[in-house]
Parts: C-alpha cells; sequence; structure tokens
C-alpha cells in the first residue's frame, strides 16, 4: 500500500466537497477498492468514506417504491427488504461472505459497476434510478459498459429506488472461489412487462436479455424461452468458463428464476 489522505465526511455536501479535491475517490466498504489500490490498479491520493454520512444510510418504503441509502451494507439491505422486496432481499443476502456483506455498500457496488457484481443486475432488472448528488439517472442510462458508468468525476451515489415488482427473483452461479457471479440472472415481471438482466456474463458488462423479455412477455413460464442462451460471441471466457458455457448458463438460470418466482 501507498501514502494518501483520509476524509470521513458527516454530510452529502461535505463528501460533494471532498471529492472536488484533485485525485479523491468515493470510498464504501472498500470490497472492491481496497483490493485494486493493494494491486495499484488504482492509486487516489484521497479516500472519502461515505460510511459516516447517515443520510446515505438505511432503507425506507414509499408506496410501491423501495429507496436504498448509497452507503448502506449488503447486510442491512437484505434484513430491511426482506418484507418489502424479496427479490433484491435475495440477491444481497448471498453477496459474498458475511464479512463481505456487512462491510460492502450498494452504492459502492454500483460505482464500480464490477462485470460480475450482483447489484447492476438488480438495479438493471428492476429499472431502478440511482440518485446522485446532482441528479437521477435511470438504471437503462447509467450501465454503460465494463466498470464503467454515466458517473460523472466526483459525482455520489447518495440512493438507489427500486419500482417493487410483481415478481422477481435472482438466480447465481457463483465462482467458488470469490462467491462472484460466473453468471448471474435478475428477473422482474412488472406491469410495464418483463425485464431480463445478466450479470458476469458479457464482455460489455451487465445488460438486458431483450429476446427472452419479449418471449417472457407473452408467456411468463420457463417454457416460453425453453432452448434458448444468451448470445456465445458476446461473452467472456476465461480459465472459469467459456463464452459458450456462460452462454448457456443464462439460459438456465432465467429459467430458474422464472420458475422460484412462482
Amino acid at each position: 500500500m501507498y501514502n494518501f489522505e483520509f476524509a470521513k465526511p458527516k454530510t452529502v455536501a461535505e463528501a460533494a466537497n471532498a471529492m472536488a479535491v484533485e485525485g479523491a475517490q468515493a470510498l464504501g466498504g472498500g470490497q472492491t477498492l481496497l483490493p485494486t489500490m493493494k494491486q495499484r490498479l488504482a492509486s487516489p491520493e484521497v479516500l472519502v468514506s461515505m460510511t459516516g454520512v447517515a443520510e446515505m444510510v438505511g432503507v425506507r418504503a414509499d408506496g410501491d417504491t423501495v429507496t436504498v441509502g448509497g452507503a448502506t451494507t449488503h447486510a442491512e439491505v437484505a434484513a430491511a427488504t426482506a418484507g418489502l422486496f424479496p427479490g433484491l432481499a435475495g440477491l444481497a443476502g448471498n453477496i459474498g461472505d458475511p464479512a463481505v456483506r456487512n462491510r460492502g455498500t450498494i452504492g459502492g457496488s454500483l460505482a464500480n459497476n464490477d462485470p460480475a457484481a450482483c447489484y447492476p443486475a438488480g438495479a438493471l432488472g428492476s429499472g431502478a434510478t440511482i440518485t446522485t448528488n446532482k441528479r437521477d439517472i435511470a438504471a437503462d442510462d447509467y450501465f454503460q459498459g465494463m466498470f464503467e458508468t454515466a458517473l460523472d468525476e466526483g459525482e455520489i451515489i447518495t440512493s438507489v429506488s427500486f419500482p417493487v415488482p410483481e415478481k422477481a427473483n435472482y438466480q447465481k452461479f457463483e465462482q467458488p472461489a470469490s462467491r462472484f457471479a460466473l453468471v448471474g440472472v435478475f428477473v422482474a415481471k412488472t406491469a410495464d412487462g418483463v425485464r431480463v438482466a445478466v450479470t458476469g456474463a458479457s464482455n460489455n458488462g451487465v445488460y438486458r436479455w431483450s429476446e427472452a423479455e419479449t418471449a417472457l412477455n407473452g408467456d411468463f413460464s420457463e417454457g416460453a424461452i425453453a432452448g434458448m442462451s444468451g448470445n456465445a460471441d458476446d461473452m467472456i471466457t476465461d480459465l472459469h468458463g467459456t463464452g459458450a458455457y456462460r452462454a448457456h448458463l443464462v439460459g438456465v438460470l432465467t429459467r430458474r428464476a422464472i420458475a422460484a418466482c412462482g
């Protein structure tokens, strides 16, 4: 590790001021950022911790919308949304291990947009809105490729608002060592139609599987996508699995998620 400054603001305004300093980077639970710093893949001059900003912590329900503060840990999301949005609770409750769930935050996960992270699939599959200290960003516009988002430099995720769907489920095929998603699929049935978001599989990061959505909008059943799989040409190939294997898993996990929706 190397020398850096550390700031722990108490309000969003203080956090924004701290982030305006050249070389500053936001720090949630550090589950992604700190390992990259140790590997010298990132070298921020100032770490700005968001965990002390009280207005960015917690979960609240307002009608058919659940809003999660950007500095809320995975464990807190899982516990608080169990009766409000079981699909999201199940996703959050199966991220990493207890140590990761009690340190990692939803804002940190979405800001890093790791191609194998779970929250991007939940946000995109739900049609969530990512709120920052400057604006609201629809999930469809927020994710822009592997590790790429619509966030501007210094912009902070303050909360994420999830419209609660009629039915939803997340299925993940884990890489056993890291418990990241080798492939993860979030399926949500809403009044406006079905959304299917896939993480861990594509070279372009999280994406919506439009072919499956079209089929499921006509018939929300496993049979509607029987035999369908992802496009292997777009899939990651690495030591954990080929593109063809990941493409197959996309179909399998989508059907499992539909079955789990009941």
